[in-house]
């Protein structure tokens, strides 16, 4: 069985990770990097319902690894924090 892999930034210090949150939250930070946008858009490009969205980018941006922007609808972007992915350079 091949084991998952998840981004760095989705194992939170303050919360018990659990599989799908780790999931979730991948699914999230990866639609991050492609683009920043409002949760309705990002929630779309994760392919995740609205309300689940709003609560990990909540739990994300406790941590300082998403912040929101502007006045309504907020914009949610990657705020830099947290570890970096390690990519492969061959």
């Amino acid at each position: 069985m091949a084991k998952e892999t998840y981004h760095p930034n989705a194992y939170l210090e303050n919360i018990k990770n659990m599989k799908l949150g780790l999931r979730t939250r991948t699914k999230i930070l990866d639609a991050l990097e492609k683009s920043s946008g409002d949760a309705k858009t990002v929630a779309g490009q994760a392919a995740l319902p609205y309300g689940v969205t709003m609560h990990h980018l909540k739990l994300l941006g406790h941590e300082d690894i998403v912040h929101r922007k502007g006045n309504r609808p907020y914009v949610w972007v990657l705020t830099g924090m947290g570890q970096k992915r390690l990519v492969n350079s061959s």
